[in-house]
């Protein structure tokens, strides 16, 4: 490498910083997702969902081409960062060989593929319900080009299959990637129905237990987060198990609201408003209101 000219001594002291805390640095023997590539991805994604709108001007007569290219794009830089998350996991003892990992890779990435159409078509009904619950929204287009929760919904479909194929890490580094463009935190791991809408959508926080039914709405703010966290025999935080709330289909949530907790369930219909901190399920066609100071 190219000499440096910064002071030596203070060089010395930044490496031995990083030398000493293994923690915050990985060389090229260890395999991990490429932050760079991964952030590309998120670009394609947008392409593949609404191309036109995003990437090049979509033309029909020549679609197959179109298409063909942008998909082999996104296998080609996905597959490796796929197979390196399996590898990955093998730091903690239960990850993949990398033979093993870049099998697998081949198989989620088929199957990653094989269920656009899919994803595609919930993202369809998710821009139809920007414009028709959005009363500022004056065209359809204007859904899909400044709706930031559609932005955060796309790469939410995209990530989230990822996550129900069981790959580690890529899926949240998918969903960061958003959050940090949009204000909007969308666990990978939360099963969202389709059309669903999410209304200015700054601070919005979506945990990763969370299901949300077909056609629900947020609005700023809303938190669908965990009651409490807990802990293992050994102090450890316990994971892997149902700790944020459910939407039945059809439910509104106001701007500020917060809803917690693993056996919380809203049901079908109803509508919880602005500001309500709510830790209890409540049933279908239910209006929950905070106390009004006037």
């Amino acid at each position: 490498m190219t000499p440096h000219s910064s002071d030596t001594a203070a060089v010395e002291a930044i490496v031995a910083s990083i030398l000493q805390d293994e923690g915050t640095h990985r060389t090229s023997a260890t395999s991990t997702p490429d932050a760079t590539i991964v952030e590309s991805l998120v670009d394609r994604f947008h392409g593949l969902a609404f191309p036109g709108f995003f990437g090049p001007r979509f033309d029909p007569s020549d679609a197959v081409s179109m298409v063909g290219a942008v998909v082999d794009d996104v296998v080609e830089r996905l597959r490796p960062q796929v197979a390196a998350a399996f590898a990955y996991e093998a730091v903690d003892g239960g990850g993949l060989s990398p033979e093993e990992a870049r099998v697998r890779s081949v198989e989620v990435v088929r199957d990653f593929v094989a269920a656009i159409p899919a994803i595609r078509g919930m993202l369809g009904r998710d821009a139809r319900a920007g414009f028709t619950r959005d009363p500022a929204v004056g065209h359809p287009d204007e859904a899909i080009l400044c709706h930031p929760g559609l932005r955060a919904l796309t790469v939410h479909r995209f990530a989230h299959q990822l996550h129900a194929s069981g790959v580690p890490m890529l899926p949240r580094m998918l969903a960061e990637v958003s959050h940090a463009r949009t204000g909007i935190d969308l666990h990978p791991g939360a099963s969202i129905g389709g059309g669903f809408f999410i209304d200015h959508g700054t601070g919005v926080v979506v945990g990763e237990t969370t299901v949300i039914g077909e056609d629900c709405t947020l609005y700023q703010g809303v938190t669908l987060g965990a009651k409490r966290f807990e802990r293992e025999a050994d102090g450890a935080i316990r994971r892997g198990y149902r700790r944020h709330p459910t939407l039945e289909d059809e439910v509104t949530v106001y701007a500020g609201a917060t809803i917690l907790g693993g056996k919380t369930v809203v049901g079908r219909g109803s509508v919880v408003s602005g500001g309500v901190f709510l830790t209890r399920s409540v049933p279908p066609n239910s209006l929950v209101a905070a106390p009004r100071l006037e």
